[in-house]
């Protein structure tokens, strides 16, 4: 959800700016936003304050608290941390999708009845997601939780600026951007404590007494300023076409290695129906008069390549995010707290700064930023492709560290770039849009990029056995040693493929880590084929999805 301020002075998280108009509830369809009410002051702007950002701190948390955890979550529910995954992507998916229904659902219900409702509704669903028997069981609660989610953040945005006044909203937006850009931080390293000390599904349960408390305190403030309703069509062939292709690519992405690809007439038929539903979905969203996605807003240059860039890319980097703590704990040791922690200095920098980004996106070219961040987040993932199984924790967390930096040059000026030359009636539009596209391919790069995880495992594997298959150099030897150490034939094969196993995860990480900075190296590619936006002074552009 992005808003665009005009020029001004006062600075924020991700924003700068003296006034702002309060930002669109999210519809990729365009909806209207209401006349803004008078601004809020005293202890009721205060608790408002704090009431909207528990509940963005809780969603955008929710999205990185489990990575962490889905060892454990596998490893409680029988299955395989690949399959595992699904917990976070099941949860992408469904929240992407609910993102072009916010400003239908809005102003058919109201701005504080949805966004009090949503928030219950996420607080049900997380504590079901807590008593999940099963993993199938889970990722349904989890896909009802990531469908609640979605008019939480663009809404809690927009009350938030309807409550303070326009002098004051870079103040409001600085408080917002914060909470978004601390949760990440501070959910692996939750994430991880919560396992090691509890159990996994205080996970979730922890979302109850936030989520009460936050809607209890919403709805008291704010329910006398709800928003105008009224009645709108709605585009539901197109959302129906939506979730079929969007589900059926996303379950195809999932369940393929599991199946053996496209040898399953299963994995065949989701390709099939993925495509087809797509192929009429484009056909009906470009000719329906209200569409649930206006597609046609990739006409534009620079909308096109701005978001295929961002896409892309945020779905290399989530990949990449999830793929780190599932090797960490699966072959170097580490505890989900340890693993929390080598994650968390990802934030640091970001928010130091995510300011100054603010302040001159609008003067330097964002091309040049973006370019920039790129070339950090290669050289990033440059470095981790010299892990070993020997690198040590320090050298874990540098590049960590600096990927902080890479974050606050990406988000920001991609989102300008996207953005620049659209129409004011066009701007919800697009950055719902955009937002859309980027939540689904973070998902989608989180099954690419585990799916290719095993399968390189696999082959590293292969190769590294096959000499001890010849019973050559000191494989008798060594197990002679083992032997004698009291361990028998059998648990000496397993301890030695163990071994086997964490080099050949190791070096299978390290190539997708290779392979990803070299994506990001051809990235720089299409974001020069955008045009360079109007200087405008310290203007700014905020991404509300950016920070998570």
């Amino acid at each position: 959800m992005s808003s665009i301020e005009q020029p001004g002075g006062s600075s924020n998280g991700q924003t700068s700016g003296a006034t702002a108009t309060p930002p669109a509830t999210g519809s990729v369809g365009g909806a209207s936003a209401p006349p803004a009410p008078t601004p809020l002051s005293g202890a009721q702007l205060l608790l408002g304050t704090l009431a909207l950002s528990l509940a963005t701190f809780m969603n955008v948390l929710d999205s990185s608290i489990a990575n962490v955890s889905i060892p454990a979550i596998a490893g409680d529910l029988g299955v395989s941390p690949n399959q595992g995954t699904w917990v976070i992507t099941s949860f992408g998916v469904a929240n992407a999708i609910s993102v072009p229904l916010t400003g239908w659902l809005t102003q058919r219900f109201g701005a504080v009845r949805l966004f009090s409702t949503s928030i219950l509704l996420f607080v049900l669903t997380s504590f079901l997601c807590g008593f999940a028997p099963s993993l199938e069981l889970l990722v349904f609660f989890r896909v009802l939780q990531g469908l609640s989610a979605g008019p939480m953040i663009p809404l809690s945005q927009t009350l938030l600026l309807s409550s303070y006044p326009p002098a004051k909203a870079g103040t409001a937006l600085a408080l917002w951007g914060v909470t978004t850009l601390v949760a990440p931080i501070a959910g692996p390293l939750l994430g991880g404590w919560i396992t090691d000390n509890f159990t996994w599904p205080w996970i979730f349960y922890i979302n109850v007494p936030v989520g009460l408390f936050s809607a209890a305190l919403t709805w008291s403030i704010y329910r006398s300023r709800e928003t105008t309703v009224r009645k709108l069509p709605i585009d539901t062939i197109g959302l129906a076409l939506l979730v079929i292709w969007v589900g059926s690519l996303q379950l195809m992405l999932d369940k393929g290695k599991e199946l053996d690809w496209f040898s399953s007439n299963f994995i065949v038929s989701l390709g099939c129906v993925a495509f087809v539903s797509f192929i009429i979905f484009l056909v009906w969203e470009l000719t329906e008069e209200h569409p649930v996605v206006d597609l046609r807003l990739f006409s534009g240059r620079n909308f096109a390549f701005g978001t295929l860039t961002l896409s892309v890319a945020y779905g290399l980097f989530f990949g990449n995010v999830v793929l780190m703590p599932l090797w960490l704990q699966q072959f170097m040791g580490y505890t989900a707290t340890s693993a929390g922690m080598a994650l968390a200095p990802v934030g640091v920098f970001a928010i130091l700064l995510t300011p100054l980004v603010g302040k001159k996106v609008a003067l330097w070219d964002p091309r040049v930023m973006a370019t920039g961040a790129f070339i950090v987040f290669a050289f990033i993932l440059w470095q981790r492709s010299q892990f070993t199984t020997d690198t040590d924790f320090y050298h874990i967390l540098i590049p960590t560290l600096l990927q902080g930096a890479a974050m606050a040059f990406f988000f920001i000026p991609l989102t300008t770039i996207l953005l620049a030359g659209q129409a004011p009636a066009k701007i919800p539009a697009a950055a719902g849009l955009s937002n859309f596209v980027r939540i689904m391919t973070g998902a989608m790069g989180t099954s690419i990029v585990t799916t290719l995880w095993e399968s390189r495992a696999a082959m590293h594997h292969a190769h590294l056995a096959e000499p001890l298959s010849q019973v050559q150099g000191n494989l008798p030897y060594t197990l002679n040693q083992m032997q004698n150490s009291g361990m028998s034939m059998n648990e000496s094969l397993l301890q030695i493929n163990r071994a086997i196993d964490q080099q050949a995860f190791t070096k299978s990480a390290t190539d997708i880590f290779l392979i990803s900075a070299f994506v990001f190296i051809l990235l720089i590619g299409l974001i020069w084929l955008t045009k360079r936006p109007k200087k405008m002074g310290p203007a700014v552009v905020k991404d509300a999805g950016g920070a998570h």
